[in-house]
C-alpha cells in the first residue's frame, strides 16, 4: 500500500489556531496530503493550516463536526484518494501514532481502523472516561461486537466503503453513527491502541446541547434498528 499517494488526512477544525500548524506538520511527516475543513473559525485557523501545507475548505457558516468531515471526505473522493485518515485539530491526537493505523490496515481486509484510548484510560479526564465507557457499552450492544472506544475521532477509513453508506449526523454524534453503520453493513472494524493526550484544552463538546443531540440520534437509530428487525 502506497499510503503517501493513496491516503489523505481530513481534519475538521473550529478555532484551533493554537495547535493546527503543528498538527498539520506532524501529519505531513507521514503522508503529504492534508485537507483541513475550517468550520468558520473566528481566528487564524485557516491561514495557519494553509501555511503548514494543507488544502483548506472554509465553510461560510458553522455546520458542525459531522458536516465538516463529510465535506472533507467528499473532497478526498474527488481527488482520487482511497483512504482518509481522520484526526482532530486540537493536538489531542498524536500524528506519531499514524503508522499504527497503517500497519493495522495493511494486515488484512479492514475497512475502518479506530484509535483506542482506553488502554490508557486513567490519563483521560474522569468525566470523559465515564461517558465514553457508558456510550461504548450501549453501542457495543447495538452493534453486537465489542467497541472499546466508540468516541475516539482518530480513525482510518476506506473511502470506497464509506461511499456506500448514508451518514446523516452533523455534529459530534458522527463517531457513533459511523461505527454502527460500518458494522451493520458488514464491514471490518479494528481498534488500535493510541496515546492519550489531554492538556487542559477546553472541549468543543457542549455538555447540554451535544448530549441532547447524541440522545436524539440514539433514539432515532434505535427505532430504525427495531423496524429493521421487526
Amino acid at each position: 500500500m502506497h499510503w503517501s499517494s493513496e491516503c489523505v488526512a481530513v481534519i475538521p477544525c473550529l478555532n484551533e489556531e493554537a495547535a493546527i500548524s503543528s498538527v498539520v506538520e506532524g501529519v505531513r511527516r507521514h503522508i503529504p496530503n492534508v485537507i483541513v475543513v475550517d468550520d468558520k473559525s473566528s481566528d487564524l485557523t485557516a491561514k495557519l493550516a494553509a501555511g503548514a501545507g494543507a488544502e483548506v475548505i472554509r465553510n461560510e457558516s458553522t455546520h458542525g463536526k459531522g458536516a465538516a468531515l463529510t465535506a472533507g471526505w467528499r473532497r478526498a473522493v474527488e481527488r482520487g484518494f482511497s483512504w482518509a485518515l481522520v484526526l482532530d485539530g486540537d493536538g489531542q491526537h498524536n500524528p506519531e501514532d499514524i503508522p499504527v493505523f497503517f500497519l493495522a490496515a495493511a494486515q488484512g481486509d479492514v475497512d475502518l481502523v479506530v484509535g483506542n484510548r482506553m488502554v490508557n484510560a486513567a490519563k483521560m479526564p474522569w468525566v470523559r472516561r465515564q461517558v465514553n465507557r457508558w456510550m461504548s457499552r450501549r453501542l457495543s450492544n447495538a452493534a453486537g461486537i465489542y467497541l472499546p472506544d466508540s468516541q475516539c475521532g482518530f480513525r482510518l477509513m476506506k473511502l470506497a466503503s464509506w461511499s456506500t453508506l448514508t451518514l446523516q449526523a452533523g455534529h459530534f454524534e458522527i463517531e457513533s453513527e459511523m461505527l454502527l453503520a460500518f458494522v451493520a453493513a458488514g464491514y471490518s472494524v479494528k481498534f488500535v491502541p493510541i496515546q492519550v493526550i489531554y492538556k487542559g484544552e477546553r472541549s468543543k463538546i457542549h455538555p447540554v446541547r451535544d448530549t441532547w443531540r447524541w440522545f436524539s440520534w440514539w433514539h432515532r437509530a434505535k427505532q430504525k434498528r427495531e423496524r429493521h428487525h421487526s
